[in-house]
């Protein structure tokens, strides 16, 4: 069977190593990005340098209409998905609960948590035997925050991703029967240009010290267990989570 992954996010970052692995890999990838085509091309570009094939589509997770597009286009340019690691987040400003609004909460919920059930959706709807399908994986990217809370920084985030881990658990057990495996990784402090968005680029030097290893994650480290969720390797696992955090 072919095998063909969808990377949400797959533009930058864990999103970006996991698209260039997956095609090391055998996959043929769909690099999922919202606004950045020139970084989504030059994942592309790297993986086709490499012998792998890739496509480069545009589509904002938050809107159900462009995650139906996504995966109609994946289906007639790639095939069948038979892989899907949702990635894709956000977080915002570094601030206390109080300070939020609810314009911001809806940002991170609406990407973080329905963009992720929505691709989920899909997903299913092709892999599921029960409809048809030869089954499949889906690797959610949750993170440590879903356990630290995140105080003082990103409580509305790390909630989000509280959110990802129970429905990874619930839609393990819904589908498992169903040829498909539901995992997730939970990153720690791992050196992406998502900190900026948070408005504090170097935020990984800052907290390293706290980490067991001491040292800051590479998103590389963190796409290497994503595909040993996806491969035949992990086939009896479904419903797990593997923390890539250093020990923290």
């Amino acid at each position: 069977m072919e095998k063909v992954i969808i990377v949400t996010g797959g533009s930058r970052g864990i999103g970006a190593a996991t698209a260039s692995l997956a095609a090391q890999q055998g996959y043929a990838v769909c690099v999922n990005y919202r606004h950045n085509q020139a970084a989504a091309q030059q994942v592309v570009k790297s993986i086709e340098q490499l012998g792998g094939y890739a496509i480069a589509i545009a589509a904002d997770i938050t809107s159900e209409a462009d995650i139906i597009q996504l995966f109609q286009t994946v289906d007639e340019q790639l095939g069948t998905v038979t892989a899907l690691v949702n990635n894709a987040g956000i977080l915002e400003q570094q601030m206390r609960v109080e300070q939020m609004d609810a314009a911001r909460l809806h940002r991170v919920f609406t990407t973080n948590v329905m963009g992720s059930f929505l691709c989920a959706r899909e997903a299913i709807k092709r892999m599921s035997t029960q409809h048809g399908g030869r089954g499949g994986a889906i690797v959610n990217v949750s993170s440590v925050a879903s356990r630290l809370g995140s105080p003082g920084e990103y409580v509305d985030y790390a909630a989000s991703k509280g959110a990802i881990d129970a429905m990874t658990v619930g839609l393990a057990k819904e589908v498992a029967a169903e040829g498909i495996r539901v995992n997730a990784v939970c990153p720690g402090f791992i050196y992406t240009d998502i900190h900026a968005s948070g408005g504090e680029p170097n935020r990984v030097e800052r907290v390293k010290a706290f980490v067991p290893m001491q040292r800051g994650g590479q998103a590389k480290e963190v796409a290497q267990a994503i595909l040993w969720l996806l491969s035949d390797e992990a086939s009896y696992t479904t419903g797990g989570f593997i923390s890539v955090t250093g020990g923290r």
